[in-house]
């Protein structure tokens, strides 16, 4: 169910206009794992806002539960009570057919591990979200082509996963989630098998996309240089976000 708007650019009473809404607004998570006394609290009441457009860093300690609350936000997982709304939808409004649709068409995901299968090529692998989306193949390609220029990468379109490198191989992932123009990037820890140039290049990348394709992002680093990158910091601390400028 989408959030009720008001005409773009009148900002009345009756609703709130697509730029004021936030792409992402979490309000009081919280996210427990086993019962009783053994159970962990991994977010315990987080509340914060993604505004449009920028690129939002969320850092914390390692077990902190920034995969966890990524996840919550992606559509992978459910929280145990609290709400989170999407480019303008609550996501517990969705069946699952309805999530599996936001996580194909609205939302990108970028991994640590990278993600991509080792037997297509690299356009091939880019070109996987718009298969499953049934596009039409010359939009497909040209989308593809366009996504591997951006990400620096036209002059291997026809490499394998194995004959790149690790920062390749993550330039490959980011313009695979940008397929389906997503609304939303969500990026848990993309440079964390990159060294550290090849890690602030990606982060930079990432940075320049948000820009270029018009999108949002939610990245979990903890790397400090990779956090002066970001539009916004926020740090999950004992289960809660402490906001950071």
């Amino acid at each position: 169910m989408a959030e009720s708007t008001g005409a773009a650019g009148t900002g009345g009473k009756s609703g709130t206009t697509l730029t004021e809404r936030p792409m992402v607004r979490v309000e009081d998570l919280h996210r427990s794992y086993g019962s009783g006394a053994a159970a962990t609290h991994a977010l315990r009441g987080v509340s914060f806002e993604v505004p449009r457009g920028e690129l939002v860093a969320l850092k914390g300690r390692s077990g902190s539960g920034k995969t966890t609350l990524l996840n919550l936000v992606g559509g992978l997982d459910s929280p145990d009570s609290g709400r989170i709304t999407v480019d303008g939808t609550d996501l517990s409004a969705l069946g699952e057919n309805g999530l599996l649709e936001l996580r194909r068409d609205r939302i990108g995901f970028i991994f640590q591990s990278f993600g991509l299968i080792p037997i297509l090529t690299a356009a091939e692998n880019v070109g996987v979200p718009m298969r499953l989306r049934k596009a039409d193949p010359r939009e497909r390609e040209e989308r593809v082509s366009l996504l591997l220029s951006l990400v620096g990468l036209a002059d291997h379109a026809a490499q394998r996963p194995g004959e790149l490198s690790g920062g390749q191989q993550q330039r490959v992932a980011i313009a695979r989630a940008l397929a389906n123009r997503p609304a939303l990037l969500i990026a848990d820890e993309p440079t964390g098998q990159l060294d550290a140039e090849t890690g602030l290049a990606v982060m930079e990348l990432l940075r320049a996309v948000v820009h270029s394709e018009g999108v949002t992002a939610l990245v979990a680093t903890h790397d400090a240089q990779l956090l002066g990158l970001a539009d916004r910091v926020l740090e999950l601390s004992d289960g809660h976000i402490v906001e950071h400028a």
